[in-house]
């Protein structure tokens, strides 16, 4: 198992390698063709001001979408605007909608130009993520060949995007371990707060599903995201839906400073708080590389999602559970219609 610490940094660089690979190709191509002198800040155009605004619009879909009909007044080509489009998907890991623009990529793809990209290098790079967008959609599908066909070729074209594309190959190869895993719910672990043993079978109770939370008070995203937590934990409560945090580690330093972030959250947080046990952790069966991660548990073990909780799969696979169940607003404002 890995450290806490390390999880945390692998799963944010896992958020924004792809950004980062992306715009340092372009950063990399502008370097290498001549160029005038930089004009000073002040005489930063309308346009340029929002296509910058445009590439960096993060805080939710309606705002990107306000920031895309300012570029379009401005002129900014449609090239740019799916660029950006492209990259707030991924930064949210929306790969509902990713597979949704690819008609628009197979649209663009021969009439793509260089000059108008604002974060490609190459047109190789161009063609990549194409063949990534269809990998995804195909991904989406469920049809293995195709993907692996198109992430294929997407390492082909930029093999220096390849740590990009990686996460998803192995999401692929999660989802395929998972359907051999069968959760034993007789199983008993310690709480955070006493030696006292549950066991996932009396938490379950009679509620159609259960959610185990990964954490640890050494994750720097798992402490961000705990105010998103809490609020996930009542509303999935409210919804006849188990909620488990499990800490999966159990040393005596991290167990004393898991106590004190849990006096941060109130007398009686959400859920239940276990420690993942020595002996054949449960961490280690599901395969959790980072933290956060939750894990959907159907009555009969078997696994129903497995992943960031920040994923639209997630709520997908609730509401298969409870199609009443909907997504709360978190506390962050990061969420999604």
């Amino acid at each position: 198992m890995l450290p806490a610490l390390v999880l945390s940094i692998m799963r944010f660089a896992t958020a924004a390698l792809w950004v980062f690979v992306v715009i340092a190709g372009a950063v990399q191509a502008a370097e290498k063709k001549p160029h005038p002198a930089a004009p000073p800040a002040a005489t930063v155009s309308p346009r340029d001001a929002a296509i910058e605004h445009l590439l960096t619009e993060r805080e939710s879909p309606a705002a990107l979408q306000a920031a895309i009909e300012q570029a379009r007044k401005l002129d900014v080509s449609e090239q740019v605007i799916l660029e950006a489009r492209f990259l707030f998907l991924v930064d949210r890991h929306d790969d509902e909608a990713i597979a949704a623009l690819l008609p628009e990529f197979t649209k663009r793809r021969a009439a793509f130009n260089l000059d108008d990209s604002k974060i490609f290098a190459c047109k190789e790079d161009w063609l990549a993520v194409n063949e990534y967008v269809a990998a995804i959609a195909a991904l989406n599908k469920g049809d293995k060949d195709a993907f692996k066909q198109h992430i294929t070729e997407a390492f082909w074209l930029s093999p220096r995007q390849g740590a990009a594309f990686a996460p998803h190959i192995e999401r692929l190869h999660l989802e395929e371990a998972m359907r051999s895993i069968k959760i034993d719910f007789a199983a008993e672990f310690s709480t955070i707060n006493s030696a006292t043993p549950e066991s996932l079978k009396k938490l379950l109770g009679d509620k159609p599903a259960l959610l185990l939370h990964f954490w640890s008070p050494w994750s720097d995203e798992s402490e961000a995201a705990m105010p998103d937590f809490i609020v996930t934990a009542k509303a999935l409560e409210a919804n006849n839906i188990a909620v488990v945090s499990m800490l999966p580690e159990n040393s005596a330093k991290i167990l004393a400073d898991a106590r004190s972030s849990l006096k941060t959250l109130g007398a009686k947080p959400p859920g239940a708080w276990l420690m993942d046990r020595k002996a054949h952790p449960l961490a280690r069966e599901l395969r959790v590389q980072t933290l956060p991660t939750m894990v959907l548990v159907a009555t009969d073990g078997h696994i129903l999602f497995n992943g960031h909780p920040a994923e639209d799969s997630l709520w997908q696979a609730l509401r298969k559970v409870n199609p009443a169940i909907r997504r709360p607003d978190l506390a962050s404002g990061h969420t999604k219609p």
